[in-house]
């Protein structure tokens, strides 16, 4: 019996809630998707495939439901907030020794409720972002083996704000280190943003990991696991498919250090900078929604195929800026901004000689 279906009575499908329906604020996607190679004629909607069980609120709500009933009265009430309580917007990706989060810690939660955590995460994200997350956690678990105790999968939390719904509004929160998912539902139409993305180490052998009883960590393969990889990669292929004119035009001309839309500016717009794709030619136009599509892919494919039609047809306001050298493994900044998007991406470097840390993204 695998994973999901010793915590509920249902089969959780793949599938993550998608920022779809009219939203008209900037908006952060979370992503992982098929390699297949971008081309002119790459459809972004991927209309002949069959959604991963279809729509995702009813089994993210059942998992929700069901991760609740295994809380004893004080976790609930530890887990559970108010739909408008104002705490929804306290989340940090830093260490939670410098930070307080909102929700029951898994180091406080027996082997049966982490798992049905986890299955919440099972029902709303696509098997490559439930993936890539659990790489993120495995990564944080790393860093605690290095003897730290800021660091490790014991201090991801997961909060409820508002009653979990098929009609009415709630939102899930699962926060830690370099990784938060603010996920509100409501009915048909599911949101993840803001959220952030990161990871540290950017890369890590799996079978280095010490004693790791994580039972989620068989989704990742042996080897080399770098759950941004493909965010990296496919940046550096866009940038290095336009002309030096076109290079010029999209790099800033100021430097950044890390993300600018993070903790606590929810809500804050950027004008956007860099290179409009109407001055990309269609296979450059192709390798950026390719690389978009890392963040909107982390929901079903229903879903993201809904939001990847809204950024295609605001594809000419959409905008690519970047930091930094064009040879893949050098530190970088990026941000593809559109009217109703917003993606960052930056490399925090290690101290001298340099090079690549780890991974920030909104």
């Amino acid at each position: 019996m695998n994973f999901v279906s010793r915590i509920l009575a249902i089969s959780l499908l793949a599938a993550l809630l998608a920022g779809c329906g009219g939203s008209q604020e900037q908006s952060s996607q979370g992503e992982q998707t098929s390699q297949e190679e971008p081309t002119a004629a790459t459809t972004t909607t991927r209309e002949s495939t069959t959604a991963q069980g279809g729509d995702a609120t009813p089994q993210t709500v059942a998992a929700a439901e069901a991760f609740l009933g295994t809380l004893d009265d004080a976790q609930r009430e530890q887990a559970t907030f108010d739909l408008d309580d104002e705490l929804k917007t306290n989340w940090t990706n830093v260490p939670t020794s410098d930070e307080e989060r909102n929700g029951v810690p898994f180091g406080e939660m027996t082997e049966e409720q982490q798992q049905a955590a986890m299955a919440i995460l099972e029902a709303a994200l696509s098997e490559e972002g439930y993936e890539q997350t659990v790489g993120t956690m495995v990564a944080d678990e790393v860093l605690s083996g290095e003897g730290s105790g800021q660091f490790g999968i014991d201090r991801y939390v997961v909060g409820i704000f508002g009653t979990p719904s098929e009609t009415e509004p709630w939102m899930l929160q699962f926060a830690g280190h370099h990784l938060v998912l603010n996920l509100t539902v409501a009915g048909e139409d599911n949101v993840l943003t803001p959220s952030f993305l990161g990871v540290q180490p950017s890369e890590f052998e799996l079978g280095d990991v010490n004693d790791l009883a994580f039972e989620p960590a068989g989704v990742l393969d042996d080897g080399t696991v770098r759950p941004m990889g493909e965010e990296n990669d496919k940046a550096f292929e866009l940038i290095n498919a336009l002309d030096a004119d076109q290079q010029d035009q999209a790099t800033l001309d100021y430097e950044l250090s890390d993300v600018v839309l993070g903790p606590g500016e929810d809500g804050r717009v950027l004008e956007p900078e860099g290179i409009p794709a109407s001055e990309m030619d269609a296979d450059q136009q192709a390798l950026l929604l390719y690389l978009v599509r890392e963040w909107v892919g982390i929901v079903n494919d229903e879903d993201a195929a809904v939001r990847m039609s809204e950024i295609e047809d605001e594809l000419a306001e959409t905008y690519f800026a970047w930091q930094g050298p064009t040879t893949n493994g050098e530190p970088i900044y990026y941000r593809i901004t559109s009217p109703t998007l917003h993606i960052e991406f930056s490399h925090q470097v290690q101290p001298p000689p340099g090079g690549i840390l780890h991974v920030h993204s909104i």
